[in-house]
């Protein structure tokens, strides 16, 4: 009679495993078809903006909407993301090196981390956040709306008609904003640091030119428009997978902006890697 109970827990529990693992199994290969589809469309829309541009057919119209939209939408964020950033670097950089009685290397530290870490990360997160967000929404509406399955009807391509576009104004904008970005984060560290801690303007901006040179800003620049590509990218794969109605182009811009987040989070850790290992810093 007591054996009942134990056959009966251990089932349950196989049950429950055997539903976990069926799940997690779903999950990681529904994971890999996403990652499969979304390379799909990056090589798709990088071979057919490059036969456009070939063919004299590039929709420059469209992309240039699309600029001035991405522009309007995330240049003030920037601006505002970009003093508070240059601030905190030199505020904590700066009394960590006092205490070691080396403020000289303040320009230094706030260079480098603005330049190499804080622009392209804000700026990717900027584009993740607001760009990725109005794409998603954009063909996730067009894709309920049936209109993505009317332009292949009419033998229209809609990589060629609607990627292709956002992702050359993304790929435009990206450098553009990490620049913008640089160049306040840089003049509101050295404010503070001139201003509050009281580092002398030439020392400044000698060990700023000594730890930061022209290769890390290249650096920066290649790494926002790697990330402008990997959000357009993610946006257009969720807007055109959207199903179910305004519900699924919702769940469409979240998944967007998480995954680009995520995405960008991941290959910042790459980049940083690859770069350190072949461009060590070094002092001019």
């Amino acid at each position: 009679m007591s054996a009942t109970p134990d056959l009966n827990c251990d089932s349950t529990e196989n049950s429950y495993l055997g539903i976990a693992r069926k799940n997690f199994s779903e999950t990681f290969l529904s994971s890999i078809r996403t990652l499969g589809r979304a390379v799909d469309l990056g090589a798709r829309t990088l071979s057919r903006a490059a036969i456009d541009i070939l063919r004299l057919r590039f929709n420059w119209r469209e992309m240039l909407a699309q600029c001035w939209y991405l522009i309007t939408v995330t240049a003030l964020p920037a601006i505002l993301m970009a003093i508070p950033f240059g601030v905190i670097v030199s505020l904590q950089v700066g009394n960590l090196i006092h205490q070691l009685g080396a403020d000289t290397l303040l320009g230094a530290a706030g260079g480098l981390g603005v330049i190499k870490q804080g622009a392209p990360m804000a700026t990717g997160l900027l584009l993740g956040g607001a760009g990725a967000s109005a794409i998603a929404a954009d063909l996730g509406a067009r894709t309920i709306r049936e209109e993505i399955d009317a332009m292949k009807t009419m033998g229209i391509d809609p990589v060629d008609r609607l990627v292709v576009p956002r992702m050359a104004a993304m790929v435009i904008v990206a450098p553009l904003l990490n620049i913008l970005i640089i160049f306040v984060g840089c003049v509101s560290g050295y404010a503070v640091a001139v201003g509050v801690q009281g580092v002398t303007p030439g020392s400044y901006w000698q060990t700023f030119g000594s730890f930061t040179g022209m290769g890390d800003v290249w650096i920066s620049i290649a790494k926002s428009m790697v990330f402008g590509f990997l959000v357009v990218i993610v946006a257009c794969q969720r807007g055109m997978e959207a199903r179910g109605g305004p519900r699924g182009v919702a769940d469409g811009v979240n998944a967007a902006v998480v995954l680009s987040v995520v995405a960008i989070v991941l290959m910042n850790l790459l980049f940083t890697q690859v770069a350190t290992m072949f461009l060590p810093t070094r002092i001019a």
